[in-house]
């Protein structure tokens, strides 16, 4: 009987695009899986069988079908349609107990996920996971090198959406330890390189994806020991140990794990060594971008090794064909990444200085211009030159992948650069300088027609434009006015029209006549822009209106809380590993999440100065803005006061001092500022020389300005560890009293408000006062104050002083304290006190801090009371509570929990143990007043209880002994999702029948929102 022509066509239309040969052996395929497929209960296809021949039938057919699929046919529905009977096949024969047929299976396995793009495999991920993971602690060798293979490649392409059932299938099957543990023998182990290999990458995968994985490696004192010695070994299996030293530095406890010994560093050098191949250099560039995530981590690295780390940066940025404009993928996979490891430039430090020396200006213009190096050049050119040189260069469009790194690499050695530092080859500087301000005016000339036929381009023009900015305000002089000279001769008789082009901009957007959404690259370009022309002092007559935009520009952002990172906008600096960082305290860069803001300000501070200067009277502009001047300084108060990252700050501040604000308002110089005015505990007399006397707290003086002190009372000489008497200790303060007699140089005036900066964080100062102070503060060392009371730019990727009195709580603090505060505990395995012989726990501390932070505190001191004359104080919280109580009064940060993989492996009683002292501070709160207190630790508890919703019985139970019911509420919320398994395993049983009401109702109400209940 003839086919029917429909049937005939339908099979060919779904045979298109296949060979012949791969249609036969998916028919065979077809005839070998329904040998073993099985119609369940259910009535569900599922392949099961026993039969070894049938099995190794379709284990050979399989191969043989995905040996013929490549390409595009990868993507054909009959092959896509294949996937599920295969993977249903060999999840069943992966459970096998035959060795040869385990080997087979995992073999073809491999070549199953190798094959097929993620797109296909997304559907069958868990199904896999499953019995590859078990699978690795098979004694086949060979089985659990494939095993490892398969898993690394799943995991490498996995989705998001699966990454919490893929961990815990791993969490399950214990796969984490016991890859560690395949490792751990290693060097010296029988088994094979190759199996070391696969085992390291699939873990180095792991610990990538999975933060939590990565306490059990670093914590593993004999497996780092031996992956030391697996990278001296002279093997190809390199690559692999520098890919799992760069996962566990996504940690920041790891990353000081690696390079503790310093050996990691030294063979990572090597690696990243000419002499090695390029898939290892690469990966030995990738490790050190992860172990310089932080300042802090940087300065370290750079204290083992600067030089050779800066020589072998500058090798990798300067080794290429240089006979052929061609560079090849690997070298360009080696430039771009030796240029994103030398991005450490923002932070400043010796490096700078190493890199100058090994002309990392020529070799920046190698990258930038084609074939720059192969020229010959005067040394001295004229700037047509130099713009003809530039312009041929940058038209060229050479490396433009580089682009964005080069001139941040640009911008952050001009900015960081010594004042008195003088190029060794002008040239090379200045064509740089002229390459970047050309882009600039290109950028601000043109910015919608770049935009809108180039987006790739608008985020090298943004870079260019804040490498100018940068180099524009350097701390070097020579930079600083080559940079002005250059853009003020290419931005000529035009300049001016750009100018009003910005402002237009600027000035619709904040007062909202910009119809459609703001293009951020825009607006920050746009602001440097700003910025840069202040510099230019043909352009200064526009001050006025340029500050006008910009204060309305600052309000706008500030209603609108708009918050931009550059690391979100600017694709060079979109790096994944960054996304999967833990236990690391800061990574972002000094402008932050703000950085709108923060180019305003700056604008702002170097327009601002120029207005004034105008009316050669600084008091004359600020009358000109009393209108505005109340609202801007309380607004740029609030930004010093509040957590802005430290960019802000610094910029608020400066602005600032433009109104006769000095320093940095925060929170805890607001309550110490109360013992100013309020003259009790005060130990110390100053004497002026006409006999004025101020009364002053020894403890605030020797913390924030020692100067002011003799050096007898800067350390404990006279009360010492050996006087075990508490109460001898405690005499000798109470009845301690100074006299210090000042020259007669110091005036009152500048001494009392000194006084107000010593103990508030800043001060208010007119002009004439200022001069005075300039002279007091240097007197006193007082550096920072004497920055902005000559009102000196922020030094870039500096910290703002901040008060901190925790150093009177050291044994040299002790010269000033007047009382002891005493926890709870009666002993404490193995504590003991580093001043006096007293058993029970407690701290030396000063009945001034006391008095200023804590209302209840001060009403006890000053009752008369028979505790107000005690020489102790017993609190009712732990040692481990009065620690961070203290803390929070010294230095006004409550200390916070463990975080990343260190929390995520604590144990529940472990945890438990870490939040006992907040919830303790909590209820200590209400009753001593101390409601920022009890609202930090409130937040602290709550945080993580989301990622540990097993506390939150624990914390219910606890609060409610605490009566603490606003934070039982809250546990109880917690605890909903996981009502009806609480109550299976009878863990309710313990609790009093109003919390189990608490939590029932709280499951109740989840459920009415529509929440999924365990």
């Amino acid at each position: 009987m003839r086919p029917s022509i429909s049937k005939q066509g339908t099979a060919d239309n779904s045979n298109k695009g296949l060979t012949g040969h791969t249609c036969t052996l998916h028919q065979r395929l077809n005839h070998a899986l329904n040998l073993g497929t099985r119609i369940n209960h259910d009535k569900v296809k599922k392949w099961q069988c026993v039969d070894m021949e049938i099995q190794r039938h379709v284990l050979q057919s399989i191969a043989s079908f995905l040996d013929s699929v490549s390409g595009d046919t990868r993507h054909h529905p009959l092959v896509k349609a294949s996937v599920a009977d295969i993977v249903g096949a060999l999840v069943w024969m992966l459970q096998s107990d035959n060795g040869s047929m385990l080997r087979m299976a995992a073999d073809v396995t491999v070549k199953l996920v190798s094959i097929f793009p993620k797109s296909v495999l997304q559907l069958y991920v868990l199904e896999l996971v499953n019995p590859l993971s078990s699978l690795l602690s098979s004694h086949q060798t060979e089985v659990a090198i494939l095993s490892a293979t398969a898993l690394n490649l799943i995991l490498s392409n996995l989705s998001t959406k699966s990454e919490k059932e893929v961990w815990e299938i791993l969490r399950k099957t214990e796969s984490v330890s016991q890859v560690v543990s395949n490792l751990r023998f290693f060097p010296g182990c029988t088994k094979t390189l190759k199996y070391f290999q696969q085992m390291a990458l699939l873990l180095s995968t792991i610990l990538w994806w999975w933060p939590s994985s990565r306490f059990s490696v670093w914590s593993d004192t004999k497996l780092m020991n031996g992956l030391n010695e697996m990278l001296k070994l002279d093997i190809d299996e390199k690559v692999a140990v520098l890919k799992l030293y760069s996962s566990l530095a996504l940690c920041g406890i790891g990353a000081k794990k690696v390079l503790e010994s310093g050996e990691v560093l030294g063979q990572m050098l090597q690696c990243m060594d000419n002499f090695h191949p390029q898939s290892v250099r690469i990966e030995g560039f990738k490790l050190a971008q992860c172990l310089v995530i932080n300042e802090e981590i940087c300065v370290q690295m750079m204290s083992l090794g600067c030089k050779p780390i800066i020589k072998v940066i500058i090798s990798g940025m300067s080794e290429w064909n240089s006979h052929s404009r061609k560079v090849s993928n690997d070298q360009m996979s080696l430039l771009e990444e030796a240029c994103r490891l030398a991005l450490i430039t923002r932070w400043e430090g010796e490096h700078h200085i190493y890199m100058w020396k090994q002309g990392i200006d020529k070799i920046l213009l190698d990258l930038l211009l084609e074939n720059f190096h192969n020229q010959p050049y005067k040394c001295s050119m004229s700037l047509d030159e130099q713009m003809v040189i530039a312009k041929e260069g940058l038209n060229a469009n050479y490396l433009l992948v580089l682009r964005s790194y080069i001139w941040d690499i640009l911008g952050w050695l001009a900015i960081h650069c010594g004042e008195d530092f003088n190029p060794e080859r002008e040239v090379y500087i200045n064509i740089l300088i002229t390459c970047a301000c050309l882009t600039f005016v290109d950028a601000i000339q043109k910015w919608h027609k770049i935009y809108e036929n180039d987006i790739a381009g608008a985020f090298r023009r943004e870079s260019a434009t804040r490498a100018v900015s940068m180099m524009i305000y350097s701390p070097c002089k020579y930079i600083a006015s080559k940079t002005r000279f250059i853009l003020s001769e290419i931005l000529g008789l035009d300049g001016g029209e750009y100018l009003k082009t910005l402002l237009r901009f600027l000035n619709n957007l904040s007062s909202g006549n910009y119809f459609g959404v703001p293009d951020k690259l825009q607006i920050i370009v746009y602001l440097m822009g700003l910025a840069c022309y202040s510099a230019l002092p043909q352009y200064q007559v526009w001050g006025k209106k340029c500050v006008k935009t910009l204060l309305a520009f600052i309000r706008w952002c500030l209603t609108n809380n708009f918050h931009l990172e550059r690391s979100s906008f600017a694709p060079h600096l979109h790096n994944p590993f960054h996304e999967r960082i833990c236990c690391w305290v800061s990574a972002e860069d000094w402008e932050g999440k703000d950085i709108l803001l923060f180019y305003s300000l700056w604008g702002l501070a170097e327009w601002i100065q120029h207005w004034g200067c105008l009316g050669n009277n600084l008091d004359k502009t600020s009358g000109e803005m009393r209108n505005i001047e109340g609202q801007l300084v309380s607004e740029l108060q609030d930004i010093c006061n509040n957590s802005c990252t430290p960019g802000v700050q610094c910029y608020a501040a400066y602005v600032l001092s433009y109104f006769g604000y000095y320093g940095f308002p925060n929170k805890l110089g607001k309550k110490i500022g109360k013992a100013l005015t309020e003259k009790d505990y005060a130990d110390i007399q100053l004497i002026l020389a006409n006999g004025e006397c101020l009364r002053v707290h020894g403890v605030v003086l020797a913390t924030q300005c020692p100067s002011l002190l003799p050096s007898e009372l800067l350390l404990p000489s006279e009360v010492t560890c050996e006087e075990s008497s508490v109460t001898c200790s405690m005499e000798i303060c109470k009845k301690f009293c100074k006299d210090i007699r000042l020259s007669a140089h110091v005036d009152h005036q500048a001494l009392v408000v000194l006084l107000e900066y010593i103990y508030l964080g800043y001060l208010q100062a007119g002009q004439e006062l200022v001069k005075k102070l300039r002279t007091l503060a240097k007197r006193c060392n007082l550096e920072s104050l004497l920055r902005m009371l000559y009102r000196k730019r922020p030094k870039w990727g500096s910290a703002h002083p901040s008060l901190d009195l925790s150093a009177a709580l050291r044994p040299s603090g002790c010269r000033f304290s007047d009382v002891i505060l005493e926890a709870k505990t009666t002993e404490l395995l193995g504590w003991t006190c580093g001043i006096c012989s007293r058993l029970v726990p407690h701290m030396h501390i000063h009945k001034v801090i006391l008095s200023s932070s804590c209302d209840y505190l001060r009403a006890l001191l000053q009752s008369g009371m028979q505790e107000s004359h005690s020489q102790t104080i017993k609190s009712s919280i732990s040692w481990e509570a009065m620690v961070k109580l203290v803390n929070c009064f010294y230095c006004g940060t409550l200390p916070k929990p463990p975080s990343g993989c260190l929390w995520d492996n604590m144990d529940t009683e472990e945890k438990l143990h870490e939040l006992q002292p907040y919830v303790e501070l909590c209820w200590l709160s209400e009753f001593w007043l101390m409601e920022d207190i009890q609202t930090a630790c409130f937040d602290v508890i709550i945080s993580t209880l989301g990622s540990a919703k097993e506390l939150s019985i624990k914390i219910l139970q606890i609060a409610a002994n605490f009566s603490l019911w606003k934070l039982a509420e809250v546990a109880a919320t917690y605890a909903a999702p996981l009502y009806r398994q609480l109550c299976d395993s009878g863990e309710l049983d313990a609790l009093d029948e109003m919390l189990v009401e608490m939590i029932r109702v709280a499951s109740v109400h989840l459920s009415q929102q529509g929440g999924n209940q365990c």
